[in-house]
């Protein structure tokens, strides 16, 4: 049965004042939502997005990866409206989430936003997840190289998040994962200051826990100005276990959570 062995760390950061990264990491589910900086209450939407992606996943064990992660999300959408009902200073609050579910066969991902995953497998490093930014967008149209994204002033400007406005269309995809994969979900603030290589290297480090930590430290060294958030998971099979986990970031603090009693369990698959 696949599971995740993890490591995972969300730090502040030297510039930021608060942490507006949340996410979730256990042994069927990892996701990392990074609120959209400058945005009014991107803690809210970020810690709102992983709880809701983790109370489904928790509460429907087994249910299929790919319809659960597509209901989440548009489930946190839902939340973030009733949020900016109740409160209209957080209008324009905003999320990026990147989500990895296994019902222990089957494995999926949901992706919106610049938030990324990566995976690693013997010695080969892919990026998992494709950026919605105007920049990649630019590339995908061949109209910058992806040298000039990565120098671009505009790098950060998302196209789309899970927020009050609209509802998100996540890339909704499944995927190939096999024991002896590692696997690597990150805020920007890790991804935009790291080159692929660099990523790549830290990330062999045998220990999951000194990767996500040399992860993390070298962002911040490396003159990151946002949050950083890393998850570092093994791919094993194993017997089944609980599925609890960790929370990250902005989702420790229930008062960032719009609804804590809002999740309910799914029906039957």
């Amino acid at each position: 049965m696949l599971q995740f062995r993890f490591a995972a760390e969300s730090d502040t950061g030297r510039v930021r004042e608060n942490n507006e990264d949340a996410g979730f990491a256990g042994p069927y589910l990892l996701c990392v939502a990074d609120g959209v900086g400058g945005a009014a209450a991107g803690e809210v939407a970020s810690a709102t997005t992983s709880y809701v992606v983790s109370a489904r996943a928790l509460a429907a064990p087994g249910y299929d990866p790919l319809r659960l992660l597509a209901a989440a999300t548009e489930e946190a959408h839902h939340q973030l409206v009733i949020g900016v009902d109740a409160d209209p200073d957080r209008l324009g609050m905003a999320t990026t989430l990147t989500a990895i579910l296994t019902d222990g066969v089957r494995t999926a991902m949901a992706h919106v936003g610049d938030s990324r995953a990566y995976l690693l497998r013997d010695g080969g490093f892919t990026q998992l997840s494709h950026d919605h930014t105007m920049v990649q967008a630019m590339v995908d149209a061949g109209r910058m190289t992806p040298e000039e994204a990565t120098a671009s002033p505009h790098r950060n400007v998302v196209l789309q998040a899970v927020d009050a406005l609209s509802t998100p269309t996540p890339d909704l995809l499944w995927l190939d994962l096999r024991p002896g994969d590692r696997l690597l979900l990150c805020s920007d603030g890790l991804s935009d200051v790291l080159q692929e290589s660099a990523l790549a290297t830290l990330l062999t480090v045998p220990s999951r826990r000194l990767a996500t930590s040399n992860l993390i430290q070298a962002a911040l060294d490396g003159g990151s100005r946002d949050n950083v958030t890393a998850i570092v998971a093994d791919v094993i099979d194993g017997s089944p276990v609980a599925g609890n986990g960790m929370v990250l970031g902005a989702a420790t603090d229930p008062y960032h959570l719009v609804d804590p009693a809002a999740v309910r369990p799914l029906r039957s698959a």
